[in-house]
């Protein structure tokens, strides 16, 4: 099969340049790029196992292993804005659940995915994890999902 011809220059702010981590997620720019396979049902999974907020109320440290699945349409996520958008959440005080679903619904008003979904597996605080699951709907008939690969938390036993 031929490859199709170069696409032209992506207008992107953050790739192939210097970029600092933005200091709270609505001052981070999520950035797209146009889906070359828009026609095809695939997924495609972003796993972020070192996934940083802070309490709103003690304004301790929380962590959690983020895996984001979604089904392309028009748009892919550009990564490095990706990144960088997870990493302005280092020092923004939410809940668990707040963290989870912003993250879930920033990315589907973005892309207009074909289906999205988030699962938000935090280390415990307090001794009790929270698991925070959010999707945009059912998935598309035929699309393969993999488990997200993140066993429950069994502490030491």
């Amino acid at each position: 099969m031929a490859r199709k011809p170069a696409s032209p220059p992506l207008e992107t702010k953050s790739l192939g340049q210097a970029a600092a981590i933005p200091d709270h997620p609505d001052r981070a720019v999520l950035e797209r790029v146009p889906n070359p396979r828009k026609a095809e049902t695939y997924l495609a999974r972003f796993t972020v196992p070192e996934f940083t907020s802070v309490c709103p109320v003690t304004g301790q440290p929380d962590f959690a292993h983020l895996v984001i699945d979604y089904a392309p349409g028009d748009w892919l996520v550009e990564s490095k804005s990706l990144k960088l958008y997870l990493a302005s959440f280092r020092n923004h005080g939410a809940f668990h659940e707040d963290c989870t679903v912003a993250v879930g619904a920033d990315l589907r008003d973005l892309l207009k995915p074909k289906w999205l979904r988030i699962g938000g597996y935090w280390y415990p605080r307090g001794g009790i994890p929270i698991d925070v699951f959010w999707q945009t709907g059912a998935p598309p008939k035929g699309l393969w999902i993999p488990d997200q690969g993140v066993p429950g938390y069994r502490g030491r036993g």
